[in-house]
């Protein structure tokens, strides 16, 4: 009888081992940035402290003047300066960069020549200059050099107060205007330049497609600057008795002796008017910087609150359903 063959056991099969587990990324430890964050949040909230607790300041009289009709009007006429100063300044400066970027000698040497001599002088000696401009010419003529006048003026009766800080904070602003559009021009790659003149483009087209949009992007944040600057910069014209919002406030508080808490109104109004200019700042330089960047520009501080708002809400949603 044959003998049935051996059943040989089947062979192990052995388990792969398990897949080695992922790090995990641990952020680094800074100490010392959370302890200067918590002495930098420590210290901004004792100096807040001591403004609002610090009776001197007199808040009551800070808020029946803030609204006051006196302080109003010095805002305005303050606005109304910087406004039209600046328009002029920028429109004057336009013409004093593209001299400077001629090829004419003479042209560059001109521009070059007042911008030294107006950034050269502190403003305050400029408009005192110009208030005291009929010792230096009684009298302006329109006529034939070295020759007759047809026409005559007093610049006594020609100048005011008003008429002279116009003049004097718009050839100001001239100067810094026309270095701000001549910096933004000159950042233009001239590669692109060259290669529209390849393509054939006209020049008002190439200025107005390819020059000034790229340009704007240099020109906008110091253009802004100089917004804000001339808006401060109105607070000098108090020195010549115009009603400016310094001014303004200068009257209220040499009567009633009030310095302090005068000085906080006009103070919290500048703060109030640079922030809504700092904000219109921001929107104008994220619409000349489409396409600078592949990825795209950044969220907006309200798209991230928005965001921020609703993913609150979905977390307490879920929070609720899991409840």
């Amino acid at each position: 009888m044959a003998t049935p063959p051996a059943v040989l056991p089947a062979p192990s099969v052995r388990k792969p081992p398990p897949a080695p587990a992922e790090p995990r990324i641990v952020p680094r430890r800074k100490p010392g940035q959370w302890a200067a964050a918590a002495v930098a949040l420590l210290l901004a909230a004792m100096a807040a402290a001591s403004v609002v607790r610090n009776d001197a300041f007199q808040w009551g009289v800070v808020a029946d003047w803030f609204t006051a009709r006196s302080v109003l009007n010095g805002l305005g006429l303050t606005l109304w300066l910087t406004g039209l100063t600046l328009s002029l300044g920028f429109l004057f400066g336009t013409l004093l960069a593209t001299m400077r970027l001629s090829a004419n000698p003479v042209l560059r040497t001109l521009s070059w020549a007042y911008i030294w001599v107006f950034r050269s002088t502190p403003p305050l000696v400029q408009l005192l200059f110009f208030f005291n401009i009929g010792a230096l010419y009684p009298t302006l003529g329109l006529g034939i050099p070295f020759g007759p006048e047809f026409v005559t003026v007093r610049t006594v009766n020609l100048i005011g107060p008003t008429l002279t800080a116009v003049i004097g904070l718009t050839l100001l602003e001239s100067a810094y205007a026309a270095e701000v559009i001549r910096g933004g021009i000159l950042s233009v790659d001239r590669g692109q330049l060259e290669a529209a003149a390849a393509l054939g483009l006209g020049r008002w087209r190439v200025l107005r497609r390819i020059v000034v949009p790229q340009a704007m992007r240099a020109i906008v944040p110091s253009a802004g600057n100089m917004l804000i600057g001339a808006l401060k910069g109105t607070s000098i014209v108090s020195v010549l008795a115009v009603s400016d919002l310094l001014y303004s406030v200068q009257l209220v508080y040499l009567q009633s002796y009030q310095v302090i808490p005068m000085l906080v109104v006009a103070t919290l109004w500048y703060l109030v008017v640079t922030t809504v200019l700092s904000i219109g700042q921001y929107y104008v330089e994220r619409h000349f910087a489409r396409g600078a960047t592949r990825d795209g520009l950044p969220p907006t501080p309200l798209h991230r609150a928005r965001t921020a708002v609703r993913t609150a809400a979905r977390a307490a949603v879920h929070r609720a359903a899991r409840s």
